[in-house]
């Protein structure tokens, strides 16, 4: 199903309260979230997000197209209604997304396998500063691990 058509759906079932439950896909969170295999579970954003919280958010690209990611808060600038929350995916080197709080759409709260065991939630903050090597981190992990 396309995400033009899934994504409000989900936010509407998390705007009224519900857990949300589906299997994301891409490389862009890795290690952390394997695309197409582990599944995660989001509620609504509620309060105010922190650093290291994994968002499902509405973001716009260069060319003024928007798309939906589910990437790693990694900073918030500003505050109040003109924050501006920064989203970077755990398994990209470069390159970040930003929001309003409009555009958050919902929080990971749990990472599930294949197999419905659950998977450690972590706020991520020793992989962001790890970015300098992250490369090399990546690339033994796509070596081993897949």
């Amino acid at each position: 199903m396309a995400n033009e058509i899934l994504i409000p759906e989900m936010a509407r079932l998390l705007q009224a309260g519900k857990l949300v439950r589906f299997t994301p896909s891409g490389v862009s969170m890795r290690p952390f979230i394997e695309g197409g295999k582990d599944s995660v579970v989001l509620t609504s954003v509620s309060g105010e997000p922190q650093r290291g919280d994994i968002l499902l958010a509405r973001v716009q690209t260069a060319d003024n197209q928007h798309v939906y990611v589910l990437h790693r808060l990694v900073r918030i600038e500003g505050s109040g209604q003109r924050a501006n929350y920064i989203l970077q995916g755990d398994g990209n080197l470069f390159g970040e997304e930003m929001c309003c709080r409009e555009e958050l759409i919902g929080k990971v709260v749990r990472i599930e396998t294949a197999d419905g065991k659950k998977k450690w939630l972590s706020n991520g903050r020793v992989w962001y500063w790890l970015r300098p090597v992250r490369k090399w981190l990546l690339k033994i992990y796509r070596h081993t691990m897949i």
